[in-house]
């Protein structure tokens, strides 16, 4: 499909699957409607790059809905300035969308592959504000802690306190929590020494695996 093809699809992508379930905030909206997230996916995946489903990237692991990568990114609340961690690097995808918002993106991936394969992806799309790590996501990244937002593409059974030990003052964790077929978007913001958690809406995530994830 030609650039022109994709670029109808991103469009659409936002009008029908994201604006019109209520996310607001317009640089999100541009920024996915930029992104070419056919490139994230393999040339067999492609033809599902724009539906309202997650994708299989392989290794277990999905690409996430694009709905649901907005919405995780709208509850984030960023402002622009922010250093932000990413939770399942995957394909990259949410990463790449994260890097238009704010100056600083590390994104952490459990499986090697997967981390090396997104990172010359993010490259090869001139993406240079985001650091690739491989490690247990579960314990965060806390050589660049503290975060103004931590996002988790996989499922906790709870929330992992590495995650909520790196947010910043006033930061924001975004990720599901719950059994391993059914979870609530949980957001967990941090006031001084405690945090208060908000229940967004029923999802369902692959496994986050790691020492607090599933094993």
């Amino acid at each position: 499909m030609n650039k022109d093809g994709y670029a109808f699809q991103r469009k659409r992508m936002v009008e029908e699957q994201i604006a019109s379930r209520g996310i607001r905030d317009l640089r999100i909206l541009e920024v996915m409607e930029s992104i070419p997230r056919h490139l994230f996916m393999s040339a067999e995946a492609r033809p599902w790059s724009y539906s309202d489903a997650p994708v299989t990237i392989g290794h277990g692991q999905t690409i996430s809905q694009p709905y649901i990568v907005a919405l995780m990114t709208e509850l984030l609340q960023l402002k622009g300035d922010e250093c932000v961690l990413d939770v399942g690097t995957g394909s990259g995808y949410q990463a790449a969308v994260l890097s238009r918002l704010v100056p600083e993106v590390h994104t952490i991936e459990v499986i090697p592959e997967l981390a090396r394969d997104a990172g010359a992806t993010l490259l090869r799309l001139g993406y240079r504000n985001i650091h690739v790590h491989i490690g247990d996501g579960s314990c965060g990244w806390p050589e660049s802690a503290p975060y103004a937002g931590v996002v988790v593409a996989a499922a906790a059974p709870s929330v992992p306190p590495p995650l909520l030990e790196q947010l910043e003052e006033g930061g924001r964790l975004v990720i599901p929590v719950g059994s391993a077929g059914f979870q609530q978007l949980e957001v967990w913001t941090c006031t001084g020494q405690e945090y208060k958690r908000e229940i967004n809406l029923p999802v369902t995530f692959v496994p986050l695996r790691g020492e607090y994830g599933w094993r």
